[in-house]
């Protein structure tokens, strides 16, 4: 087995205002950037997403007034990956490989915190964050975290197919059983990311959905993530078909953890059990 431990890291803490439409009861809510820290046998530590990183913190990469204003992020170096890593016994080198679900400011923080690391995600993913062809691109990416110039490894749908549903099931250069799931809508080229653990698989889906209800369907997703759901979605009819396909999926599998990136709950199970 090449995946000898998985860790379950929350790498960005967020207050949202209008907590009370987020499914909780006041002004402000809260949600995590749920990460991973991948251990294997060959090829080092495998991060999955990053959060905010070390230079967000000390606010030096363009993280705008409004977004802090209306997502109310910790800003934490505790809760910085390459932090993290450290509380953990590792060095920020043993960081071989970066796998992003899509770059936007908090999920692709932290890649320059890791500059000797390659960072794997879809090909689409990539054009569209070098591009920045429209003001909501300009505002979710920040060039600033990627201006060491990263070790690149992109992706299409030309790899085989994974429970029925086209993916890239091996990632190049590591010898485990990580892959890139496209779950493409939220940006052009969103994706989830799968991970074998033991028995099990994880699915990290990232922001295709941001309430456990999406998937679990016994009950309404709170009005605040559906309408912010709609606000930053770039392709919605391909959103609404990656979490009818995420449904489908954890309705059928059972030996797999599905979860998203910022549902605190999903994270405190899954943390609390590893």
């Amino acid at each position: 087995m090449t995946v000898r431990a998985v860790h379950h890291l929350n790498c960005a803490t967020m207050c949202p205002i209008a907590g009370f439409l987020l499914g909780g009861d006041s002004w402000r809510g809260r949600m995590v950037a749920h990460c991973l820290l991948v251990e294997t046998e060959r090829d080092g530590l495998v991060l999955i997403d990053t959060g905010f990183g070390t230079r967000d913190i000390e606010g030096r990469t363009g993280i705008s007034r409004s977004f802090r204003a209306l997502t109310g992020p910790a800003l934490s170096h505790a809760e910085t990956a390459i932090e993290q890593v450290k509380a953990l016994g590792y060095q920020p080198e043993d960081v071989k490989h970066i796998v992003i679900t899509h770059l936007d400011l908090d999920h692709a923080g932290g890649i320059g915190d890791f500059p000797h690391a390659k960072v794997h995600l879809h090909a689409r993913e990539h054009a569209a964050a070098m591009a920045r062809t429209n003001l909501r691109e300009r505002e979710r990416y920040l060039p600033a975290h990627w201006a060491h110039g990263p070790k690149w490894e992109v992706y299409a749908e030309d790899g085989d197919t994974w429970r029925g549903l086209p993916a890239v099931t091996k990632l190049r250069g590591v010898d485990g059983d990580i892959g890139i799931l496209p779950m493409h809508g939220h940006t052009r080229g969103h994706s989830a990311v799968i991970v074998k653990s033991g028995e099990r698989w994880l699915v990290h889906a990232g922001d295709a959905y941001f309430h456990r209800n999406s998937i679990e369907g016994n009950a309404k997703v709170p009005f605040g993530f559906l309408a912010f759901e709609r606000a930053t979605e770039m392709i919605p009819a391909a959103r609404r078909a990656s979490v009818a396909a995420l449904r489908q999926l954890a309705a059928t599998y059972r030996d797999l953890d599905l979860f998203c990136a910022h549902d605190e709950r999903e994270y405190a199970a899954l943390a609390g059990r590893a």
